[in-house]
């Protein structure tokens, strides 16, 4: 299965939106074809032996709309878009301040209301020339959405007033009365377009993480030749194997290895951490990161569809683009909402006519109209897109990447956090926390145990060397090296035998058990001698992160149990479950064993995240209901998880919770007023509480209901985590 993610151009409201899902769906090949209204982008998910992109795009068009080329082309279209849409609202309003001042002033006049009929009939040529396009458009295909619902009812109101204006004395004797509503056609059209263009610029906002991500990476690069001469391309023009110079103070262009140069490079744009790391020859360098000292020459890796910001944002513009289980519900009512509040406009026009007879016609249309008008479709539609959009987008600007709507959704449900001790709970890298170094041992024997260190395999041997170089001491130059499996390692130097190893090998070189001490915590202890002479202690830990502890704090405030499951020792886990206060811990842990223990959770009706880092954690993270990778882990682990932390900082797991429970609440928030706007509002326009609305009113209440729905969910933005 391929999966292609295009924006949509032409569409405007839920049930548009709709449409497009359901002629992408039909066409053969086509697994799922999901619509994001609030980002306005189609997502397909299709067998490329079965179709292709040309029969997808012919779908969309049948449908009536058409699928933006590149994303050039889709800001291009949206900003034409925003400019026709300004250009009408301004008409709109022009014209309807001037037939309201005149409505309100002389409007009983026959020749004013002959230059009412005219000056609504420019208005609704200009400002309103798109929304009846699109509406005579779909009627042509059978179908209908929101525009169809304003055509009918500004075309209603223009030609009932038209009718009483030129016929006043049949008007006046078939019970229509007198009064015209030309103010409410042009009002109707001034306020509908209001509320689009205040929606469409706030909808624009709630994509803003992503165009922010994408701003990230430069667009040009200075590429250096093999003869040294340099010169300027596009991103788009880098490929695997070109060089390129990075100046101080500007951004790395590309994925890449150092080959020359060396500098500090700040990468908190996908790291979080603020100190600048440094970077020298064959160190990885990555997209959009800022170079701040030296000059970097950088050997390309990928191109620039390929590096990991690129990944990223198409990471987020994919969950952005996901629907959350939630949402279904008013999809499927935004699918025949159109249809629905059509036939109770009928209904209302005869209602009235059978309670009053020819004489409440009159009523009848503006009430039919006024249905017409305030129903809002677009409300229950963009209820849930809006906030998950924002939502996803929040997440990562806090570099919580989530992988669709449904993981973000399920977060909050959440009742017991499972947590990987060895690179989640612990930096996941030993080092040496305490040394006792004997006043008999010399710099050059302990310049044997670097020595040695430096051509051992094992993986303690790094934090050893690191342990020792940073004391200054320099290697000495061995005879002889041999290791042995399972003990340590032996070494020549200057005539004698030296060992460097485990309890075991320091017993079998005759050193008594009172001279050897475990550590109490469970951390390795690696012994270095000479003979039977003990020469040095090193103690060596897998460091606790200082993010830990405060993060299963907040976890438990929120309140989770939070489990710590490791493969090593109890003595270890003992101590770090007691340092974080973890509700319950687990050692010596086989991956089968980390995937029971969450189904044992699961089978007590506990929905269960599991948070780790590797290949070991892989089976247990796709067990669990959240799975959610650390960055610092393997790819498997990380294509497992449906939520990935870069940082690999344990303070984003209950800014991950938390941020969902914000974005569900908020998509409740929505829905609710979406529901009540519209269960309340229809009865009104209906006059079945004994007020006739003025379809003018109606109109405005319409556009504030979808907005106000869009405006809560960008609240989400204001929010510290």
């Amino acid at each position: 299965m391929a999966r292609l993610t295009y924006d949509v151009i032409g569409m405007s409201c839920a049930v548009c939106a709709g449409k497009i899902e359901k002629a992408v769906n039909n066409v053969s090949g086509v697994k799922i074809a999901t619509v994001n209204l609030a980002a306005k982008q189609l997502t397909v998910d299709f067998d490329p032996r079965l179709t292709n992109i040309s029969q997808i795009r012919l779908a969309v068009t049948e449908a009536g709309f058409s699928l933006a080329e590149n994303k050039e082309e889709a800001e291009s279209a949206e900003n034409y878009s925003l400019l026709r849409l300004r250009n009408s609202l301004i008409i709109a309003w022009a014209v309807a301040a001037i037939v309201m001042t005149l409505t309100m002033t002389v409007g009983n006049m026959p020749l004013v209301r002959w230059a009412l009929a005219v000056l609504s009939a420019i208005a609704i040529c200009t400002a309103g020339k798109d929304i009846f396009s699109k509406a005579a458009s779909l009627v042509s295909r059978g179908s209908a959405d929101m525009n169809t619902l304003v055509a009918l009812s500004v075309s209603a109101s223009w030609l009932f007033s038209t009718f009483i204006t030129a016929f006043p004395d049949l008007s006046a004797s078939c019970g229509l009365g007198s009064h015209v509503y030309f103010d409410s056609a042009t009002m109707i059209l001034a306020f509908v377009l209001t509320g689009r263009l205040l929606e469409d610029k706030a909808k624009h906002s709630t994509t803003a993480a992503i165009r922010n991500l994408m701003e990230l990476q430069p667009q040009n690069a200075t590429v250096i030749d093999d003869y040294g001469k340099s010169r300027l391309v596009g991103i788009n023009d880098i490929t695997p194997g070109m060089k390129v110079i990075v100046k101080p103070g500007s951004r790395i262009p590309v994925d890449g290895v150092v080959v020359a140069g060396s500098s500090f490079v700040d990468e908190s744009m996908l790291t979080g951490e603020p100190m600048p790391v440094e970077k020298k020859e064959d160190n990885r360098v990555f997209a959009g990161t800022i170079n701040e000292k030296g000059a970097l020459t950088v050997s390309v890796l990928v191109n620039a569809q390929n590096t990991l910001l690129s990944r990223i944002v198409a990471s987020v513009r994919d969950a952005q683009g996901s629907k959350a289980p939630v949402q279904r519900l008013g999809d499927i009512i935004s699918r025949y909402f159109t249809y629905f509040v059509a036939a109770i406009s009928i209904i209302t026009f005869f209602s009235w006519l059978l309670i009053g007879g020819i004489g409440m016609l009159s009523t009848a249309i503006v009430c039919a109209v006024s249905v017409l008008v305030i129903a809002c479709p677009c409300a229950l539609g963009l209820a849930t897109p809006t906030a998950i959009t924002v939502g996803i987008g929040k997440a990562a600007e806090y570099h919580i990447l989530i992988k669709d709507a449904a993981a973000l959704e399920q977060i909050c449900k959440v009742t017991d956090m499972v947590l990987d001790k060895t690179g989640t709970v612990t930096e996941g890298r030993p080092v040496v926390i305490s040394a006792k170094i004997s006043p008999d041992a010399s710099d050059e024997e302990l310049g044997v145990m670097l020595s040695a260190e430096s051509r051992s395999e094992h993986p303690l041997a790094p934090a050893l060397v690191a342990s020792l170089t940073d004391r200054g001491i320099n290697p000495s130059m061995l005879s002889s090296f041999t290791p042995l499996a399972g003990q340590g390692v032996t070494a020549d130097w200057n005539g004698n035998s030296y060992w460097i190893g485990s309890a075991i090998m320091a017993e079998n070189n005759g050193i008594t058990a009172d001279n050897l001490h475990p550590d109490e915590h469970g951390g390795t202890t690696i012994y270095f001698g000479r003979g039977k002479k003990l020469l040095a202690t090193f103690v060596l830990a897998d460091m606790i992160k200082e993010s830990s502890t405060l993060a299963i704090a907040l976890l438990k405030r929120q309140g989770l149990r939070v489990y710590m499951l490791t493969g090593d020792n109890e003595i270890s886990a003992k101590y770090v479950a007691r340092e974080v206060e973890a509700t319950e811990y687990a050692a010596n842990m086989l991956p089968a064993d980390k995937d029971q223990f969450i189904i044992s959770l699961q089978q007590r009706g506990k929905v269960v995240a599991m948070a780790g880092d590797g290949i070991n954690d892989t089976s247990a993270l796709a067990r669990a209901d959240v799975s959610i990778a650390m960055g610092s882990g393997t790819d498997i682990a990380m294509e497992t998880a449906m939520v990935t932390l870069p940082t690999s900082d344990l303070l984003a797991l209950p800014k991950a919770v938390k941020l969902s429970r914000l974005t569900m609440r908020t998509v409740r928030q929505n829905m609710f007023w979406a529901f009540i706007y519209n269960i309340i509002g229809l009865p009104i326009a209906a006059g079945m509480f004994g007020v006739v609305l003025d379809p003018m009113w109606a109109s405005a209440a319409m556009a504030t209901s979808s907005l106000t729905v869009v405006l809560n969910s960008l609240r989400l933005k204001l929010v510290k985590l």
